[in-house]
């Protein structure tokens, strides 16, 4: 769970300055920062993926879990949902309630959150998570600049959302303990898709991400199977 409190607090922080600065901080400020953490997730990215023992695996679990995917469109059914609950919960209603909404969906719905909170229970290990805080505490600052201390509540979500993904992947880890080549390889594809964050983050290509979470998954069949 630290991981998860570490990301609620940055939020908290990062909404507060933003909030107390409002309008001082530059644009370019902002968005170099942006890109300096960007580089940072695609570092924290390439580390998990090389720590892989049969690179056939990740191929394997990305070309798989891509297709099912692709074949569900994860990423699209979470836009849909996040602007369906913006739009009921946004509209004629205060500014306070907008800020929350708005960075609670942006926080909460994306596939670091699911990785981060999958690596941190599974293995303990919490670089992606914090690697989310850092982020979602400069955004904090970035929307809270413009939305208001509202972005503060959203670090409630977060805790509860990210933290039931923890526990969750804690209780499977029992059973994931006897075989840990499927928990490398599992991190190894996860380190993957950072990368992918890390790059949408630095606007060179937009990835569907969120399609290519059923590679985790795959990762694991893969590995026991192998």
């Amino acid at each position: 769970m630290l991981g998860t409190i570490v990301n609620s607090a940055a939020i908290v922080v990062g909404g507060v300055l933003g909030a107390l600065f409002q309008g001082i901080i530059k644009e370019k400020a902002k968005e170099t920062v942006m890109a300096g953490l960007g580089l940072a997730v695609v570092l924290i990215g390439l580390t998990m993926a090389l720590q892989t023992g049969n690179p056939l695996i990740v191929i394997g679990s990305l070309v798989l879990g891509g297709l099912v995917g692709e074949w569900i469109d994860i990423e699209a059914k979470l836009l849909r949902m996040a602007k369906k609950i913006e739009s009921r919960f946004v509209k004629g209603e205060s500014r306070l309630a907008q800020a929350f909404v708005t960075t609670s969906l942006v926080y909460c719905v994306g596939a670091m959150a699911v990785t981060g909170s999958l690596e941190s229970g599974i293995s303990g290990a919490h670089g992606i998570l914090f690697a989310k805080a850092m982020l979602d505490g400069v955004s904090a600052v970035v929307f809270a600049s413009t939305l208001g201390i509202g972005v503060v509540l959203s670090s409630i979500p977060v805790l509860l959302y990210q933290g039931t993904i923890t526990l969750l992947a804690a209780w499977i880890s029992q059973w994931l303990s006897q075989t840990p080549s499927a928990l490398i390889e599992m991190s190894a594809t996860g380190g993957l898709l950072i990368v992918a964050i890390g790059l949408n983050i630095l606007n060179i290509r937009q990835l569907r991400v969120g399609n290519l979470l059923p590679s985790l998954v795959f990762a694991i069949l893969l590995a026991l199977l192998i």
